[in-house]
């Protein structure tokens, strides 16, 4: 791609990105949020099982185009504790598809009520390799040169990592703002890599959440999302790191059922000049109630019975 048509690409996104956050604006919030960095306060009902695919597709300079994706497996073990398991893999246009390992991840909200501020954390670990290109975040020094090299070198490469997450959220109005403060460390001699991933969001419509209809904007959810990395222990800084502008959309449909789509670009050197991101998730209630009471599924009797 040529300088002359990323500008174009680059100037077409942020006009995008402009739109829907202003669009979202004027016209006036989700059960769920549509971000695909960002993490919420907002955590599963305790018994809630939520079943979720997430998708990137991009081309780094000088590689091939990929598309990578995670399916993650969400459960609300409390109200006050989720645990999620995440399954990565990615396939390389002219090389293979490889599976790239998984992630277990516990957050957990301390307060229950609704502050103007609402605190989680996440604690993650992460085993994973080199090939990885699903950029669930983004940390440290991590530039798109690293997604060029072929899948068996990168999958030689393997990364025992512990993620730690600061989450802060607050619910104005129709308004969902949320801001994350990322760590990261490699079981190694490797340093401390940080990141960031801040969000807003609100729907396109309040108040009709509980609409019965498909294709209408009441189920529409718009909003922008910013990430990129903070350097390390080592080097605090937000020079020669990733930086990504994503404006996003999420469609609320029936059963408990959203479908989401980002256009992420970047801004600077080491980023992808853009990529695009899918997610489609559906949530089961009371799963774990279900569960458990399986073998006792005969009807309730009554008094006069």
């Amino acid at each position: 791609m040529s300088a002359k048509e990323q500008g174009t690409v680059k100037r077409w996104g942020c006009r995008f990105a402009a739109g829907v956050f202003f669009l979202a604006g004027a016209l006036a919030h989700a059960q769920d949020e549509p971000y695909f960095v960002t993490y919420s306060h907002e955590l599963e009902d305790a018994g809630t099982l939520g079943i979720e695919t997430k998708a990137a597709v991009g081309k780094p300079e000088g590689g091939n185009q990929y598309g990578a994706s995670t399916f993650e497996l969400e459960y609300g073990v409390l109200s006050r504790w989720q645990t999620e398991l995440y399954l990565d893999g990615q396939a390389t246009g002219q090389d293979s598809a490889v599976f790239t390992g998984f992630r277990f991840e516990n957050r957990i909200r301390p307060l229950l009520r609704n502050l103007p501020v609402n605190p989680a954390i996440e604690i993650e670990y992460e085993n994973l390799t080199g090939a990885d290109k699903t950029m669930i975040d983004v940390v440290g020094h991590d530039d798109d040169d690293d997604l060029v090299p072929p899948n068996r070198s990168l999958s030689m490469m393997h990364q025992h990592e512990l993620e730690l997450r600061l989450i802060l959220g607050s619910n104005w109005r129709n308004w969902n703002i949320s801001e994350n403060f990322i760590s990261e460390k490699d079981f190694g001699h490797a340093p401390w890599e940080f990141g960031y991933a801040v969000a807003v969001s609100r729907p396109f419509r309040s108040g009709s959440a509980e609409k019965k209809c498909i294709w209408c904007v009441d189920k529409l959810t718009g909003g922008l999302e910013a990430y990129g990395g903070l350097g390390d222990s080592w080097q605090l800084t937000m020079r020669d790191t990733s930086h990504y502008l994503a404006p996003l959309i999420g469609w609320q449909l029936p059963r408990d059922t959203r479908l989401n789509f980002s256009v992420g670009i970047g801004n600077g050197s080491p980023s992808l000049d853009i990529f695009y991101r899918v997610g489609l998730s559906v949530d089961f209630d009371n799963f774990g109630a279900r569960f458990l009471h399986l073998p006792k599924s005969h009807p309730p009797t009554t008094e006069s019975e």
